[in-house]
């Protein structure tokens, strides 16, 4: 895939000033705070329709510091974000919904659990007119500190258009002593997605083949595109009438 021209930089410039802010976000409410999260190598597909959409995802975690409550540290936050033109919100959650979180901060999109406390925690999110967003997550029963920032969803290649693969073999080609895979038709390739391993979905673009799991193969040729007329089982046999004569 061709790379659109800027688009790489165009992120990581984004991603530097969001690494930068949430640096001098946590060393200033949380001292000591661990930034070692706030370097991904790569960024993460987070949109799998064409062309494909990419974002950081960085973080650091800090400990909130004795005497000061939860509700003063998101409203420090607030201040901090809303005097740098970050449109500000926060909001409390309850313990059903902070273990809602707890679950989708188990996926990929690179959120982690706080720890220890009561389930209660208070949230801050912050967007910047760039698009990009930055939450703070406060265990009110502990003293964990989240900060999770994500950068806006960037294409950083060219639309793609799939081209359907020529077959691995015809009824020219075929090895003597075998038939065309009755499956694929000598395509060679999973014949549900062409050997892309997914096939076109909503919402998030793609899904994965049902026929091939991702293998991209035919499941019944393994991409050989024909198979050997003595190792046909019963079944197989009846997928070919021409055996009977």
């Amino acid at each position: 895939m061709a790379e659109l021209p800027g688009a790489r930089v165009e992120l990581e410039l984004l991603a530097d000033d969001l690494r930068e802010r949430i640096g001098e976000l946590a060393e200033r409410l949380t001292p000591g705070a661990d930034l070692g999260m706030l370097f991904p190598r790569e960024p993460s597909v987070v949109d799998r329709h064409e062309p494909p959409g990419f974002r950081y995802t960085v973080m650091a975690r800090g400990r909130r510091p004795g005497g000061l409550g939860a509700p003063a540290l998101v409203a420090h936050a607030a201040d901090l974000l809303g005097r740098l033109d970050w449109d500000v919100t926060d909001r409390e959650g309850d313990a059903e919904d902070a273990k809602a979180g707890t679950d989708a901060e188990a996926g990929t999109d690179g959120r982690a659990a706080l720890s220890g406390g009561t389930g209660h925690r208070h949230v801050l999110t912050a967007r910047h007119p760039d698009g990009s967003v930055i939450e703070v997550r406060v265990d009110a029963g502990g003293p964990t500190v989240l900060y999770i920032g994500r950068t806006p969803v960037v294409a950083l290649y060219e639309p793609e258009e799939f081209r359907w693969p020529e077959p691995v073999r015809t009824p020219g080609t075929v090895t003597p002593g075998h038939l065309l895979c009755y499956e694929c038709d000598g395509l060679g390739a999973c014949a549900c997605c062409g050997g892309r391993g997914w096939l076109p979905d909503e919402p998030h673009g793609r899904s994965r083949c049902p026929e091939c799991a991702t293998r991209r193969v035919c499941p019944i040729c393994r991409g050989a595109g024909q198979l050997p007329v003595s190792l046909l089982s019963p079944y197989q046999r009846t997928m070919y009438p021409e055996l009977d004569g």
